[in-house]
């Protein structure tokens, strides 16, 4: 279950890679980005695009039988962009995803690195791929970063549906570490509507990870705005941030979020 419609993740597709390439106007193609210091604007820019185009690919032949080269990329030609042409091929990559999205429809058969085999996976994917990477620019540029409570609520719940999966813990073998080592954790956004429930409760105790929306006792909270969880969920601040607040046995925190790490 998820909490946006399919033609709202396509319309978000648009929508963030809009304010993506507004944050990045302006900033040097070679500065660094603070929230993923391996990576310049540029090759944040060229990552995000090439993202897009591989989701795109995929639903455009509607393929169901895949094996993925984790060394591809759809990039050829970006290297050598100055500004202003990356923030055109940026604009066009997403472009081509919602539109190929939209022809597809929600119930497509296509190959996805989840348990929804179907275009709706790539429809939500690139939403969140492309919030998080604007998070990423908004480090950049230091400039505020903002996304809707929907919004960021999805991108939590799909993040943990990733993290939890035995696909993912073949993939990332060190996330099994988690298994009946990583306690219990509790998120709490403070600044949403009752209506969202913005309250997530981690199990990590057992020979699987469970998870649901509730507000429960655990062996640590992350309290704060719902933004600003996201971004420690995802590592794009710190968790001993004055943003938020941790509350109860922080190394159970920081275990889980070094195991999570992609």
């Amino acid at each position: 279950m998820t909490l946006l419609s399919y033609d709202r993740y396509c319309s978000e597709i648009l929508a963030q890679t809009e304010q993506v390439r507004a944050t990045l106007r302006g900033v040097a193609l070679d500065t660094v980005v603070p929230t993923c210091p391996d990576w310049t604007v540029a090759q944040l820019a060229r990552h995000l695009g090439n993202a897009h185009r591989f989701a795109t690919g995929l639903v455009r032949e509607r393929a169901t039988d895949f094996t993925p080269d984790l060394s591809s990329d759809s990039t050829a030609g970006a290297e050598t962009m100055d500004a202003a042409g990356l923030d055109a091929w940026l604009a066009e990559g997403a472009e081509d995803a919602a539109a190929v999205l939209r022809e597809a429809g929600p119930e497509t058969p296509v190959w996805t690195f989840g348990a929804e085999q179907k275009a709706s996976f790539w429809a939500r994917r690139m939403t969140h791929e492309t919030v998080m990477h604007r998070a990423d620019a908004a480090s950049a540029a230091g400039v505020p970063f903002a996304v809707a409570q929907d919004v960021a609520a999805d991108t939590i719940d799909e993040w943990l549906s990733f993290v939890t999966s035995p696909l993912a813990q073949a993939f990332k073998p060190r996330l099994k570490e988690l298994l009946g080592q990583g306690g219990t954790l509790h998120l709490h956004a403070t600044d949403t509507p009752p209506e969202l429930n913005a309250e997530w409760f981690i199990d990590a105790r057992g020979e699987a990870i469970e998870w649901r929306r509730a507000h429960e006792k655990a062996d640590v909270a992350l309290r704060g705005p719902l933004t600003e969880v996201l971004r420690v969920f995802y590592r794009r601040i710190p968790a001993d941030s004055d943003l938020v607040e941790v509350i109860g046995d922080r190394a159970t925190l920081e275990y889980w979020l070094e195991r999570t790490a992609f």
